[in-house]
């Protein structure tokens, strides 16, 4: 299975590619990829000399433009589009309805992949897209058993490509409100999930509190693991109970179901991660890399390595499994 790797700066693609990446996925430095934030991403030349980068040794780039448009600036969004067809970009990864229609109609030859954020999560969502926008490949929200994903696959005909690891997102993609109630900042629009600027750590009495926008939404132990403060993955007070209302501070891996996804019919395996450093890249593209070649060869997946790279040091199969409360 082809394996899609995360890149957040330049660096990192070098070396999500020479740690044996087939595909690495990254943004514009501006508001049309979902991963915004001071720093990150690629200038236009930065991205032709990625491609370049990956092209000479095997590997392919996607460019994510997986927000949404605000009306009267599409342009932002158009120009994204073709300079990353100008860039030699292998694919766009695109969520909205009318930038999926115009990349068809304007750029007929450049592949559209469906993003996440689009939340197709059933086969007449899916058939929708690649009928009216030629869309070749969907990558399926995480909310989604292995069972589903086989039974979906029989009744498609483009790829589907899924999440292995990485960080985990509340269970309904393309919906986040809560980081932009809190901070005005959307996701799914500005591409920022709790702005840096918006987070603060504070000692009390013995104990690390997280805030975001003014707001204490987690506190644990001074020399416990914290969770960047994202409201998903806050404690709230629901009834009597206190506790992680969507999700917990946890991080996916599903790096033993992989001979399960192949067998489900998945194309390509997707790690999170353009926000992490290009040593955390290296080191799971590596370890997941050494997991395809062995079931693509019939042995087991070798044990993993990675709890050191997880949210708070703890992981979850997520919704593969389905055993969430």
């Amino acid at each position: 299975m082809e394996l899609v790797c995360p890149a957040g700066t330049p660096a990192a693609l070098r070396a999500a590619v020479d740690a044996g990446a087939n595909t690495i996925y990254c943004g514009f430095a501006d508001e049309t990829n979902a991963r915004n934030f001071p720093g990150l991403n690629f200038s236009r030349e930065e991205l032709a000399e990625g491609v370049a980068y990956a092209h000479r040794r095997g590997s392919k780039v996607l460019v994510a433009i997986n927000t949404f448009p605000r009306a009267g600036s599409e342009q932002l969004w158009h120009r994204a589009v073709a300079d990353a067809k100008t860039a030699g970009a292998d694919a766009v990864i695109l969520a909205d309805l009318g930038l999926l229609a115009h990349a068809a109609d304007r750029h007929p030859e450049l592949r559209r992949h469906l993003s996440v954020q689009a939340a197709a999560a059933n086969p007449d969502a899916i058939n929708f897209y690649a009928s009216s926008f030629g869309v070749r490949r969907v990558v399926l929200p995480r909310v989604l058993t292995v069972a589903e994903i086989t039974a979906i696959n029989r009744e498609i005909d483009v790829e589907t490509e899924v999440f292995v690891f990485g960080g985990l997102c509340v269970m309904a993609e393309g919906r986040c409100s809560l980081s932009s109630y809190i901070t005005g900042k959307s996701p799914n629009m500005n591409g920022v999930c709790s702005p840096p600027s918006h987070v603060q750590y504070v000692e009390t009495r013995g104990e690390l509190a997280a805030r975001l926008g003014g707001y204490t939404i987690h506190r644990n132990a001074k020399d416990a693991p914290a969770p960047y403060p994202t409201l998903c993955k806050g404690c709230f007070h629901s009834e009597d109970k206190t506790g992680y209302v969507f999700e917990d501070p946890s991080s996916l891996d599903a790096k033993d179901l992989i001979p399960a996804l192949a067998k489900a019919g998945v194309t390509a395996l997707k790690i999170e991660g353009r926000q992490r450093s290009r040593s955390y890249v290296a080191q799971v593209v590596r370890s997941f890399r050494g997991a395809v070649e062995a079931v693509a060869a019939g042995r087991p997946v070798p044990p993993g390595t990675l709890a050191s790279l997880t949210e708070g040091q703890a992981a979850t199969t997520g919704a593969y499994r389905k055993t969430w409360r």
